[in-house]
C-alpha cells in the first residue's frame, strides 16, 4: 500500500501535526516522516481534519523550461537550455490544499504552472546521479504560481515567483511512484490546459538532484519543483486551479 503522508490541523490541534493517512483514518506521527516514521497513539477521522501543505521546506528549488513542449511554446526561449535553469521560491510562499492564491496588486497577469514535486529525505551534497534516488523521500503536487508580467519586467524571477501564496503544495506525499513517466496536468475551471509526461522532461529527476546538490546542500524536507508542461495561462479571481499528478493525487486551490 502506498501510504499518504500529510500535515494537518483539527479544531483542537494546532500547530499542525504530521500524519499518515490510511483508509479515511489519520494516525499522527511524532515528527516529520523523513525524520523517521514513528506513529503515535493519536488518531483522527479524515473528515475531522484540515489538510495543510505536507512540507515545511528550508528552501524550494524550482526548474524552469524543463519540458520540450514548454520551450517550444515559450516566447522567452528559442531552444532547450543546455543545463537546468534553477531558481528559488521562499518558504513563505507555501500554502496547502484549498487555501487561496492571492492575486497581488502589483501584477496584471498571474499564471498557474502544474508540476511534480520531489521531497528530499536526507541531506544531499554533491550526490552522484546514479545515487540520487536514495535521497528522495516522496512526491507531491506543486503549483509554481507566477506573476508573468513581473517576470518579464524584472528579468530575474524572485518577485514574480515569490509572493505569499504562490506555492501551493499537496495534498500529501507518496513514497512509491514511477516518477520517470507520470502524467502531470493543470486543470483550470474543469478544463485540462496542461498535460505532459515526466518522461518528456529535458532533465530527469536524478540528474536534477545531482545538479542542484552540486550547487547547494539539500536538507531533509526540501522541495524540488521539477518544471511545468506546455499550456500555462492566466488565472483570475474566482478561478479554480487543479494540479493533478498521476499516482499522487489532486491539489485544488482557488484564486482570490
Amino acid at each position: 500500500m502506498n501510504e499518504k503522508y500529510i500535515r494537518f490541523t483539527t479544531k483542537e490541534v494546532t500547530p499542525p501535526l504530521y500524519g499518515v493517512l490510511e483508509d479515511e483514518k489519520v494516525t499522527a506521527l511524532a515528527s516529520a516522516p523523513w525524520m523517521g516514521i514513528e506513529k503515535t497513539d493519536k488518531s483522527f477521522d479524515l473528515k475531522d481534519i484540515k489538510l495543510k501543505a505536507p512540507v515545511e521546506p528550508s528552501k524550494i528549488v524550482c526548474i524552469g523550461l524543463n519540458y520540450h513542449a514548454h520551450v517550444q511554446a515559450s516566447q522567452s526561449a528559442d531552444k532547450a537550455p543546455d543545463y537546468p535553469l534553477i531558481f528559488l521560491k521562499p518558504p513563505s510562499s507555501v500554502i496547502g490544499p484549498e487555501e487561496k492564491i492571492i492575486h497581488p496588486q502589483q501584477s496584471e497577469r498571474v499564471d498557474y504552472e502544474a508540476e511534480l514535486g520531489v521531497v528530499i529525505g536526507k541531506t544531499a551534497r554533491k550526490v552522484p546521479e546514479e545515487k540520487a534516488g536514495d535521497y528522495i523521500f516522496g512526491f507531491t503536487c506543486v503549483n509554481d504560481v507566477t506573476a508573468r508580467d513581473l517576470q518579464k519586467k524584472d528579468g530575474q524571477w524572485s518577485r514574480a515567483k515569490g509572493f505569499d501564496t504562490f506555492c501551493p503544495v499537496g495534498p500529501w506525499l507518496v513514497r512509491e511512484l514511477n516518477y520517470r513517466d507520470v502524467l502531470v496536468e493543470g486543470i483550470l475551471n474543469g478544463d485540462i490546459k496542461q498535460s505532459g509526461r515526466t518522461s518528456l522532461m529535458i532533465f530527469n529527476i536524478p540528474f536534477l538532484i545531482s545538479y542542484i546538490s552540486s550547487v547547494m546542500t539539500l536538507n531533509p524536507g526540501d522541495l524540488i519543483s521539477t518544471g511545468t508542461p506546455a499550456g500555462i495561462a492566466p488565472m483570475k479571481p474566482g478561478d479554480k486551479i487543479e494540479v493533478k499528478v498521476e499516482g499522487v493525487g489532486n491539489l485544488v486551490n482557488h484564486m482570490a
